[in-house]
């Protein structure tokens, strides 16, 4: 069914359910609320007010646009609660260091936590709108239809801004690179 829904065929509203939904895009919400500024220890939380408010809206699900651009429509409104309400809360500290569990290739697993922390630190730079139709396109693959129908913008609009948000964050990182360089 994703296949289809990517490619713009109309989703049979009837056959769907939160189940299939859940199955189907869980890794979808996982990635898209991460990278819509949901800390790494908050994203589990937001992912499940996504699918309680799928369950609950899933009746008023017409179909006029692919499931997926549905449930990103409601990601996009979870992690912008989410973004409100962490402003407000705030951490306790604390002089014990949890234990960490660390991979047996830890080289590799410290890799890829850098990259996504510098990913995360770029697209915490672009604005909510040029970082939704960046994230969606660049990193999701969605077609450029499916991103102007789930930000809800014309489509030479979602290229403007995701012309807009390529150019921000090739500059952010040629800037994190000169630092790097410079540090060395």
């Amino acid at each position: 069914m994703e296949k289809g829904a990517r490619r713009g065929a109309a989703p049979d509203v009837q056959a769907l359910d939160t189940t299939t939904i859940f199955r189907e895009h869980a890794p979808f919400v996982w990635r898209v609320v991460r990278r819509l500024g949901v800390a790494e220890s908050d994203t589990a939380d937001v992912c499940q007010e996504v699918f309680v408010v799928i369950h609950r809206r899933l009746a008023e699900f017409e179909g006029r646009s692919s499931v997926r651009t549905w449930v990103y429509g409601i990601c996009v409104r979870a992690a912008s609660d989410y973004r409100r309400r962490v402003s407000r809360r705030r951490e306790t500290v604390t002089d014990d260091v949890p234990e960490a569990a660390t991979e047996p290739r830890q080289d590799v697993a410290l890799s890829m936590r850098e990259a996504r922390a510098r990913l995360d630190r770029v697209l915490d730079e672009l604005d909510d709108d040029k970082r939704a139709v960046f994230v969606l396109y660049e990193i999701e693959e969605l077609t450029m239809a499916d991103v102007a129908s789930a930000v809800g913008c014309p489509l030479q609009t979602a290229y403007s801004r995701l012309h807009a948000a390529r150019a921000q964050v090739q500059e952010s990182i040629q800037r994190m690179r000169t630092r790097d360089e410079v540090a060395q």
